[in-house]
């Protein structure tokens, strides 16, 4: 699908009432559509992941990515806002749930939407992804190979307690998609986390795919892996098509 569509850097309100940078993308002359929040990576509010938003739109979907690290380091490059908002322990859960809420009504409020909002991250945003449908009313969360939900982060990353301990507050369907020789989090962790959700009555899916490892979505980085992102855009497409379309 290839929607005609519109971008723009936009302020929306977010955590404690604070206006914050984000980044919407939406398709022209498509209603009703459905929303997507992207949480971007740890690198940051960067192109690559405006990339994505844009994606979204281009396949019907009104999709909104806030920039996490605003209020961290206003107005820096996406690498010099990552390595403060690094430095000071990364972006606070109850902040993140805050801003993902703030996104997701924004999403909802716009003309033609059709009040279904789904999230999806990358990396670190990928536990927050699980974080956000544990803590919000979600139609769909797409967790792509987050770190820490099950077990600690590995060192030398900001440390975030592990979120498995939400996951019966679950309030949509989760897609997760992870690489084979990824060891944060490895598959072993995610057959862990598969089976919590499964013993908990909570429906989800997950994939992992083979000769990918971390951040296998990253067209701007070498572990880019053009076959697991085909087909892991694919399960995309298919998840959000069930859960957010129409």
């Amino acid at each position: 699908m290839d929607e005609p569509l519109t971008a723009a850097t936009i302020s929306i309100t977010c955590y404690g009432g604070d206006e914050i940078e984000a980044y919407l993308a939406r398709p022209l002359g498509q209603r009703p559509f459905g929303g997507v929040v992207v949480i971007h990576h740890m690198p940051g509010y960067d192109s690559a992941t405006k990339e994505i938003t844009r994606k979204f739109a281009a396949h019907g979907y009104a999709a909104l990515m806030p920039n996490l690290y605003h209020r961290d380091a206003p107005g820096a490059s996406p690498d010099d806002a990552a390595a403060t908002a690094r430095a000071q322990g990364g972006v606070p859960d109850d902040r993140l749930v805050g801003d993902v809420a703030g996104a997701a009504a924004y999403l909802k409020a716009l003309d033609g939407a059709n009040g279904k909002v789904g999230v999806i991250g990358y990396c670190s945003g990928g536990r927050q992804s699980f974080l956000a449908a544990c803590s919000l009313p979600l139609d769909a969360a797409v967790d792509c190979y987050g770190a820490a939900v099950l077990n600690p982060m590995p060192a030398g990353a900001p440390q975030r307690p592990p979120v498995i301990g939400l996951a019966k507050d679950l309030s949509c369907p989760l897609l997760g998609l992870f690489g084979a020789e990824d060891k944060f989090p490895s598959p072993a962790e995610t057959a862990a986390i598969a089976e919590v959700l499964t013993e908990l009555g909570k429906p989800h899916e997950f994939h992992t795919f083979e000769g990918a490892g971390h951040a296998f979505f990253s067209v701007d980085r070498p572990a880019y892996r053009v076959v697991a992102a085909n087909e892991g855009w694919e399960k995309i497409w298919d998840f959000y098509g069930r859960y957010l379309a129409g």
